[in-house]
């Protein structure tokens, strides 16, 4: 068998307030020098994934805006992908709504709802809201799939849920925003998808483990063999029935850390092969 981890990233890989993954290089290493694929799961964009790569140093398949696509890079392992299309360089499902097609969902409700989506503030906004860097938060607002946005008055989510499922669409929730996206998408079904390619792709089989905190990863987590919890900042957990859980001691890269350090030794102890 094969381990292959899933993570989401802000407060789980990422720390909060710093984007710092400083606590968890201990287990990032080891996943590394054991050559275990590690994909991000997570509502961040394609261009935002690329760069957390770049300065890890990894080239692995990510699944970005909240499993809207899932993006192999050219010859990966040599993998044989069906239903992929070409956007080098990558082959790339998609899954999702286009976000041309989102943003006109957008405009249509704004008035009514006084919906504030990514595609209406600015990058100084951006940047207020959720604390990235400048140029993070350019990326940030060059999104394919989905669209994170504000309410005024939350108290309306349902029946703007609704009306969103009758376009072809549906509502997440995410911890600072809300999200649009298309009403066949979710972390789940794209983990689920990803596994197969690679169960097809390699001996033996696969083991997967996902990494979480928000009801966002709900999905996520309960696709995986090994499910991890990690708390909120706070200390409290996210109230998710999933029999098997793990919960990791802390939040962010700490808790991340020594999750992935446990589950590694539990699996190599049990003679789990890795790459």
């Amino acid at each position: 068998m094969n381990l292959l981890v899933f993570t989401d990233l802000d407060g789980i890989l990422l720390d909060r307030g710093d984007y710092s993954y400083e606590a968890a290089k201990g287990g990032f290493d080891r996943i590394f020098r054991q050559q275990i694929p590690m994909i991000f799961t997570t509502s961040k964009t394609r261009l935002e994934i690329e760069r957390l790569q770049a300065d890890l140093q990894i080239h692995e398949p990510f699944i970005p805006e909240n499993g809207a696509a899932i993006y192999f890079p050219d010859g990966y392992r040599n993998f044989k992908i069906n239903n992929g299309f070409r956007q080098p360089p990558y082959t790339a499902i998609q899954l999702g709504a286009a976000y041309c097609e989102i943003r006109r969902f957008v405009y249509a409700v704004r008035e009514r709802f006084n919906v504030k989506g990514f595609g209406d503030l600015s990058v100084d906004e951006v940047v207020l809201l959720t604390g990235l860097p400048h140029e993070q938060a350019v990326m940030a607002k060059l999104r394919e799939y989905t669209e994170p946005f504000l309410l005024e008055e939350e108290t309306k989510i349902d029946e703007l849920a609704a009306i969103a499922a009758s376009r072809g669409f549906k509502i997440t929730s995410g911890g600072r925003f809300f999200n649009i996206i298309g009403i066949r998408q979710d972390k789940g079904h794209a983990v689920r998808l990803c596994a197969e390619i690679f169960d097809k792709n390699m001996k033996g089989g696969v083991v997967t483990v996902g990494l979480g905190n928000s009801a966002n990863d709900v999905a996520m987590l309960k696709s995986v063999d090994i499910p991890i919890l990690l708390p909120h900042d706070d200390g409290t957990y996210e109230d998710i029935d999933i029999s098997n859980i793990v919960k990791a001691d802390h939040p962010g890269s700490r808790g991340w850390n020594n999750a992935i350090l446990q589950v590694v030794n539990s699996v190599d102890e049990s003679k789990v092969n890795f790459g």
